[in-house]
């Protein structure tokens, strides 16, 4: 029976281009995961959009002397491109800046204030009395009080992973003129968290052993320590109305509003479809499943305060609101040892890498090096290692050298094979238990484990070919030679759909080369040999060997 999954991806801010730490943080991992569960044939809804409010928009069109919306609809046009590219495919792919979202959220915070978890409070914010403004958390550089670490921001330390306040800060500066800031009260509408605190400890406590351990640990400490009540507006002018008269000048914060993405995202996409209440089917569905792929940065925003937004709306509308089902976020990617970051302009940057590279062997090296439990480096010379000895030698030589061969001779077209030994079975065997092992491991988030699956049987298959030496039995015994290459045939096109969520380019012309028409997903997450006959096309390569020379090349472009 087919199941609802949806799959929600964290929003990325549109304030400059994207990496690959942000790709493999959260949009790689979702796209396999989409993937797979569409060709399993569930029905999959994924959905994110470019955020197009968060401050570190606000924090470069200062600096450009551009507006937050110039700056915002560029990088949103550039994201669009870099998803098309990369293979990443969305249900909807939206904004923050549509009035579909603009009314949820406003829905959301009303309903909320009329049930009394969203009220009205002075808080305590930095104030830099030479730019005669407040600033916003991003604006407020200091000291994390809770490890030290000396370049946390006003909203969240990097290092440790606690979200902060800007006046939490120690050495508080700001970014701007490096002043100290003033600290003065401020009316803002403040989220009741700590109304929340029991009953979300009590949903983390039963049935989470499907949860990654680190999420898990992480969000029940906090909840040990006890949740705090949280401001959800700040003073600004770019973002979401407060849909209440008298504050005009300030917005509903970016931390409240870009998590409501995911549910104005489905009923967006739901009016689209021409079914205006298709949404339902994903959050409301008792049997639906919710899947959250972020970075560890966002752990609190999607294991507890969205969570806790979810609970009081459904308590203020009657109806119920899925809560997660998992949040299977990833460690950090770092480049030379530091954390890959937008703001600090060091990373390996999309648009930058499509420009002179094909996009499967980036998705393989991210995959095969995925940060699921620990920070993983991103290494210029590991990247041709791995695309060398891994895509071009083991899986890409086995593809071209099998297909090159039936080519020239059996008439470009699949072999009948003769009686089949018992290493002939087993192969075949194992490629069917690979297609089975890839998809459980994706489907519980192991997405390093479920390649692994895959390429394991990919080398068996290298080691098959190699023994059984066709080119040398088509001289003496071609009915032999036949059923060595049948099968060998036969666990490509298996190990094709294992690896497709993860190489979807370089799998869809496999497809072809073995004769097949459509997509790769249509033929569903099963094991099916081309018939004896099939017409095969001419193979060309999958996978370009790349000079080592480029290693040095590419750390270059990575600046000090």
């Amino acid at each position: 029976m087919s199941e609802n999954i949806l799959v929600c991806v964290a929003w990325p801010y549109a304030n400059g281009s994207l990496h690959t730490g942000q790709i493999v943080g959260a949009y790689l991992p979702a796209d396999i995961f989409a993937r797979y569960h569409r060709a399993v044939g569930n029905r999959v809804l994924m959905v994110s959009g470019s955020d197009m409010h968060g401050t570190p928009i606000t924090v470069r069109a200062e600096e450009e002397n551009r507006t937050p919306a110039e700056v915002a609809d560029e990088f949103h046009r550039e994201f669009l491109d870099d998803w098309d590219r990369l293979g990443i495919a969305w249900e909807l792919y939206t904004t923050t800046s549509t009035d579909n979202h603009a009314r949820t959220v406003q829905d959301i915070f009303l309903r909320l204030l009329e049930k009394g978890d969203i009220y009205k409070d002075n808080m305590k914010l930095p104030y830099c009395a030479q730019e005669k403004r407040f600033l916003l958390d991003r604006y407020v550089e200091g000291t994390c009080p809770s490890c030290g670490h000396k370049a946390a921001r006003g909203d969240q330390c990097d290092n440790c992973g606690n979200v902060l306040d800007p006046v939490d800060l120690l050495d508080r500066r700001c970014k701007f003129d490096g002043t100290t800031p003033e600290i003065r009260d401020s009316e803002h509408f403040m989220l009741r968290l700590s109304a929340y605190n029991d009953k979300l400890k009590d949903w983390l406590s039963s049935d989470k052993e499907h949860w990654r351990k680190n999420v898990l640990n992480f969000s029940l400490g906090l909840l040990a320590q006890g949740l705090k009540d949280r401001a959800i507006t700040r003073d600004l002018e770019w973002g979401i109305p407060i849909p209440l008269p008298g504050y005009e000048g300030k917005r509903i914060y970016v931390w409240f509003e870009n998590v409501i993405g995911y549910l104005s995202a489905a009923k967006e996409w739901a009016q689209r479809c021409g079914e205006p209440e298709r949404w339902r089917d994903f959050w409301q569905a008792p049997e639906g499943k919710s899947y959250y792929f972020i970075g560890k940065d966002n752990i609190f925003f999607h294991a507890l305060s969205w969570p806790a937004e979810l609970l009081a709306y459904s308590e203020a509308t009657g109806e119920t609101f899925n809560l997660p089902y998992d949040v299977p976020a990833n460690q950090y990617q770092t480049v030379r040892g530091c954390k890959a970051s937008t703001s600090l302009k060091r990373a390996v940057w999309i648009p930058d890498y499509l420009s002179r590279h094909d996009p499967d062997p980036l998705r393989y090296y991210l995959s095969v090096n995925m940060p699921e439990t620990s920070d993983a480096d991103f290494s210029w010379d590991d990247f041709v290692r791995r695309n060398n000895d891994e895509l071009v030698a083991t899986w890409g030589n086995l593809v071209n050298r099998v297909l090159t061969f039936t080519y020239h001779n059996f008439g470009a077209a699949v072999p009948s094979p003769g009686e089949l030994t018992a290493a002939d079975r087993a192969l075949l065997s194992r490629t069917e238990e690979a297609i089975a092992r890839t998809g459980e491991n994706i489907g519980l988030c192991r997405f390093r484990a479920g390649l692994e699956s895959a390429m394991t049987v990919a080398r068996e298959a290298n080691r098959y070919v190699e023994g059984n030496a066709p080119w040398n039995l088509i001289k003496g015994n071609r009915e032999r030679c036949a059923t060595v290459i049948n099968t060998a045939i036969g666990a490509i096109s298996g190990l094709k759909i294992a690896l497709y969520p993860y190489l979807p380019f370089t799998c869809q012309r496999l497809h072809a080369f073995l004769g097949g028409e459509g997509a790769v997903a249509a033929a569903g997450w099963q094991f099916v040999r081309p018939q004896p006959g099939q017409s095969l096309p001419e193979p060309e390569p999958l996978f370009k060997k790349l000079d080592p020379s480029i290693v040095e090349e590419e750390e270059a472009r990575l600046g000090q």
